[in-house]
């Protein structure tokens, strides 16, 4: 397992970070803790997690099981010095979360000092802006996207907001770095820029969605990463599961993300089915699993902190970790550019 620095902290995590929102519907606490157990045993030191989950499906009667479930092992376990715990504070539009208000300083108080009860634990190594409240193009909203209808200053306003509550809880000893989720290069940079003019904590990393059918990442975020020494934390490395190839040709198994959410966030339609036999074809061809050849190919990116994996199985997970030990040869780079070039945002 290979390690990278979160930002330009001395954080060290691991190239696969175990995901969690699967915890408290699809997984049972006893799975959960089995999931930690393996994850630490074979170099994983990276979880993430957030209030809101789990997320599937979302619900209010089962929101918070999952920091739940991450702090009885915690306490069983007696491993939190081993391992870099990441949550997030919702953004804006779930009335069951302190009214549906998002992410300022009083609901960011709030929400760590719950979260921190939840993961029994007295601070979280990366606490992440969940999504903004000025809106963005993430979860398949980028086809309606409109940013014209925001507001520049009440974004600077909140942008500031938030830094300056991070940064007290800093000096608390309650959060030791700050990172994004569901982020624009805009805002990124306006948190950057006043992080730096007003001595506040700098953002360390930016949670995006990114696989081979969702690559947005790769222009204007990556140039930004480069400079700015902001890493990506992958998430839906498998865009939901679609790269495994269980929802080829319609399918949907009984209790997959697929069987409960439908379409997957938007990403189960049929623009993305081409692609998609088209990836598992390469992986067929060169005898590899198609989800680990998905996570290592997340993996070769040079933005890459970490990819966030995600399972409801002890298999799936024992491939997705493994995915770190694959090393995929130029051609079998090439053969996926050909496949991207022709079909460059299918979801």
């Amino acid at each position: 397992m290979k390690f990278k620095k979160l930002g330009r902290t001395d954080i060290s995590v691991s190239e696969i970070c175990l995901g969690t929102m699967t915890w408290g519907t699809q997984n049972t606490e006893a799975e959960a803790h089995a999931q930690m157990d393996y994850s630490l045993e074979h170099g994983v030191n990276f979880f993430d997690t957030a209030e809101l989950y789990p997320t599937t499906p979302v619900s209010p009667e089962t929101q918070g099981l999952t920091e739940d479930y991450i702090g009885t092992w915690l306490e069983k376990s007696g491993k939190r010095k081993d391992i870099v715990l990441a949550t997030k504070v919702a953004g804006p539009g779930r009335s069951y979360i302190r009214g549906g208000e998002g992410a300022d300083a009083k609901n960011i108080k709030l929400a760590l000092e719950t979260s921190l009860k939840r993961l029994k634990t007295d601070h979280v190594d990366l606490y992440q802006i969940h999504w903004p409240t000025r809106g963005h193009f993430h979860f398949r909203q980028n086809w309606h996207y409109d940013p014209y209808k925001q507001d520049r200053a009440k974004a600077l306003a909140n942008i500031n907001e938030i830094l300056e509550t991070v940064g007290a809880l800093v000096k608390e000893g309650k959060i030791r770095t700050i990172g994004l989720s569901n982020e624009t290069t805009w805002g990124t940079q306006k948190y950057l820029t006043l992080a730096e003019q007003l001595g506040l904590p700098r953002v360390v990393s930016i949670q995006n969605e990114y696989n081979l059918l969702y690559r947005h990442y790769d222009l204007d975020m990556a140039e930004m990463s480069h400079h700015e020494d902001v890493g990506l934390l992958a998430y839906s490395p498998l865009a939901g599961g679609i790269l495994s190839g269980k929802y080829v040709d319609g399918a949907k198994p009984d209790g997959s993300r697929g069987s409960i959410n439908g379409d997957i966030g938007g990403r189960l339609q049929p623009l993305q089915e081409a692609p998609t036999k088209a990836y598992l074809d390469i992986a067929k061809r060169h005898g590899l699993d198609p989800s680990a050849m998905a996570i290592a190919f997340c993996l070769t990116r040079r933005f890459m902190t970490s990819a966030i994996i995600g399972a409801t199985t002890m298999a799936q997970l024992k491939t997705d970790i493994g995915a770190a030990d694959l090393k995929l040869s130029s051609e079998i780079l090439t053969e996926i550019d050909k496949v991207h070039r022709e079909y460059p945002m299918p979801i």
